[in-house]
């Protein structure tokens, strides 16, 4: 603004004051026009606005007025409104307050054909807020009923509508009524559903299957609407089904057992074994899911509302088709499309199978398993040996074509023949040995070996190995073979024999030791066994495993290949020994001292200085004898000549060790009894040997005899 424009406040108000008003001047029109006017009842005297003043009364009988053109509303109530408007985020209702509420569009997702001038409840959330807007709620106002609502469709069997919210673990959320229900997966449709995701957003019928008042749960199901059609068009369905009927269907499902079918609302079970005339393992190898077939109506149930179809029906018979060259005693090939516990299946043509017994694959008695002869897919020949055509069956053979090896069994397999085969089976009482295709034979666990104590054939041989053999019988009419392993060795105890004499005592090992005894590993390979009173040591400590010993032989049999040995009597026998040898030594101090007293006694006329020393020598044969030593005895005047000994062999250089069965125990033996040298026992006669058994009845004549012999070999 310029200083041009700038007036004094002073002459700028007495400006304000000259002018006439504006006020002035519109009262002068209006009674100007007054004066004109037809209303002589007009007042004149309102305020510049144009309205009158009211006093109390009249204000008070203005808003009573006023608040009855509308009806009141409390707030928390259902009420009843009328839409007025919709946009695309709201519904305007009017409830008949002096403002209309707005509710929310997406609260009436389950009401898509909304419009303009339809009545609805909501429930008034606050009748003015802060805005001073009136706030109502569809939501609250359907929760409200919502419970009675769900409870009368549950008991009433009838349909709801909702809305799927969203997607949850194992199902979907649906709005019903303002309220949260569960969907499981399985409830959605009759088919597996893989993708809950399409069904997100879209609104639904349903029936209300489960309710939970404790916890407010429902549950509802899509898929029970769908069964009820489904129920319905089986009943339909099953009206029009007859027997034999040919009808069009599509593959549904496929299992291992077969498919089935939908026959337009129905299913009927197409079996496997109805889908074609040649075996199948699978549907999928002639099917495929979606197919549309033609397939017969083999059988149906009214009640349980099942369906058995057949589509190798709609075909001619393989059979029927046979060719007239195949008959008995004819050869075909074919396909193993099956193998059994009793047989095989061959498949001679498509739909055309024979069975091989598993009597029937060999010669060999001991096939027990046919799928070990025979493999599924295999192209094998064989030989019509019985054929049914209007049974539809046909027995084939595969040893047929070969001939049956036991008829010249003799001619190869004589008897003492040596041979070699391959394990085929093991048992508790021996092996078979295949010789050759259908030639088996068992070898016995007891011919196994001549040494050992086999209780199971596999401590032997394992199955698939060769093994070496001798035929011991020939059972031609039975088609049994016997054979044997041992009997390629000589029978060692021919041998074992003239070692282990009783009496003789060896070296050993202790192998195991149980309850009964021990066994014992003797020389050459072969098993002794002591019993529990014979393996107790000197000081009757036990004996251990893995310890070697010396044992006697206590028992010896060639039939029943057993020995029985003693550790125990070799040191016993010692003992034994030195005992007697002490008692004959106390015996004969006793006797001499006997007659030593006798002839004082004869002689007691007198005392003598003499008889005195025959008394201190009589005493000393007593302390002599209580000591177990045998007494000097007296000088005697005159020594007997002693007789020339007989001549002995040459010995010289030779121990009692080098004696064949001689053991350390056994030389102790004789030390005891007082055979010190090899001359020593060369020098023995039966007089001297019958004394010797006298003395240790343990050891026999026979025994001695052939130690001496042996010391004689020298």
């Amino acid at each position: 603004m310029s200083n041009d424009q700038i007036q004094n406040p002073e002459e700028e108000a007495a400006e304000v004051v000259a002018a006439p008003s504006t006020t002035e001047t519109t009262k002068s029109s209006k009674k100007a026009k007054a004066s004109v006017s037809d209303h002589e009842d007009f007042d004149w005297d309102a305020d510049e606005a144009g309205f009158q003043t009211y006093n109390s009364d009249e204000k008070k009988k203005l808003e009573d007025a006023y608040m009855q053109s509308f009806n009141p509303v409390a707030e928390k109530q259902v009420v009843k409104g009328r839409v007025v408007a919709i946009n695309e985020k709201d519904v305007v209702v009017n409830i008949g307050f002096k403002s209309d509420g707005m509710v929310s569009r997406q609260e009436f997702r389950d009401m898509p054909d909304l419009a303009v001038g339809d009545e609805i409840e909501v429930f008034v959330d606050i009748a003015e807020d802060h805005l001073g807007q009136l706030i109502l709620s569809r939501r609250k106002a359907m929760q409200e009923t919502a419970w009675d609502k769900i409870i009368e469709a549950h008991n009433s069997d009838v349909v709801v509508t909702g809305y799927v919210r969203s997607r949850t673990k194992g199902g979907l959320v649906v709005d019903v009524f303002g309220i949260d229900t569960f969907l499981p997966g399985s409830q959605i449709d009759t088919k597996p559903v893989r993708d809950y995701d399409q069904y997100v957003g879209k609104n639904m019928d349903f029936k209300v299957v489960k309710i939970n008042d404790v916890f407010k749960n429902v549950v509802v199901s899509h898929k029970a609407l769908i069964e009820d059609d489904i129920e319905a068009q089986k009943s339909e369905i099953l009206s029009k089904l007859e027997k034999g009927q040919v009808i069009e269907g599509e593959v549904k499902n496929m299992t291992s057992f077969g498919v089935f079918v939908d026959l337009g609302g129905i299913d009927g079970l197409l079996h496997i074994t109805d889908i074609s005339w040649g075996r199948i393992n699978h549907p999928e190898e002639v099917l495929k899911l979606g197919d549309k077939i033609n397939v017969a109506i083999l059988d149906y149930d009214d009640s349980k509302k099942r369906i058995s179809l057949g589509l190798k029906q709609l075909t001619s018979h393989p059979w029927d088709s046979l060719a007239a060259d195949i008959a008995e005693g004819s050869k075909v090939k074919g396909k193993v499309v099956s193998v059994a516990d009793y047989g095989a299946f061959i498949e001679i043509s498509t739909g055309v199978e024979g069975l091989v017994h598993v009597s029937e694959m060999s010669w060999s008695s001991h096939l027990r398993n046919p799928s070990e002869y025979l493999k599924v897919g295999e192209e094998v020949e064989a030989l019509v040996l019985n054929l049914d055509r209007n049974e539809h069956k046909m027995s084939l053979g595969i040893k047929q074509l070969t001939p049956d090896p036991w008829v010249t069994i003799e001619n190869k397999y004589a008897l003492g023949s040596k041979h070699s085969g391959v394990v085929k089976n093991l048992t508790s009482y021996g092996l078979f040995l295949e010789l050759e295709e259908g030639i088996d034979g068992l070898v016995h666990v007891s011919d196994l070996s001549w040494n050992k104590k086999i209780k199971h054939p596999s401590e032997f041989v394992k199955k698939g190995e060769r093994l070496d053999v001798i035929v011991l019988e020939v059972d031609k009419e039975n088609r049994r073979l016997s054979l044997g392993h041992k009997q390629l060795e000589e029978n060692p105890w021919d041998t074992f024999e003239t070692i282990f004499t009783v009496g003789s005592v060896h070296e050993g090992t202790v192998m195991s030791i149980n309850d009964k005894g021990a066994t014992i590993q003797m020389q050459y390979g072969v098993e002794a066994f002591a019993p529990s009173r014979h393996i107790k040591k000197a000081g009757n400590q036990a004996v251990k495993e893995d310890e070697s010993l010396e044992f006697e032989v206590i028992e010896f049999s060639k039939d029943s290949k057993r020995i029985i040995v003693s550790h125990t009597n070799t040191w016993k026998a010692a003992e034994k020994a030195k005992g007697e040898a002490e008692d004959k030594s106390r015996d004969k101090a006793r006797k001499n001292a006997s007659k030593a007293v006798k002839k004082i006694n004869q002689n007691a006329q007198a005392t003598t200085l003499g008889e005195l020393d025959a008394l201190s020598e009589l005493r000393a044969q007593f302390e002599q004898a209580e000591k177990g030593k045998p007494a000097k005895a007296a000088p005697k005047a005159e020594a007997k000549k002693e007789e020339p000994a007989a001549p002995v062999a040459e010995t010289s250089g030779k121990d009692l060790k080098d004696i064949a069965g001689v053991g350390p125990a056994a030389i102790k033996k004789m030390n005891a009894l007082g055979i010190n040298s090899v001359a020593d026992l060369v020098a023995l006669n039966e007089e001297k040997i019958a004394a010797l058994v006298e003395q240790d009845s343990k050891t026999s004549a026979d025994q001695w005899n052939k130690w001496v012999e042996g010391a004689k070999a020298l």
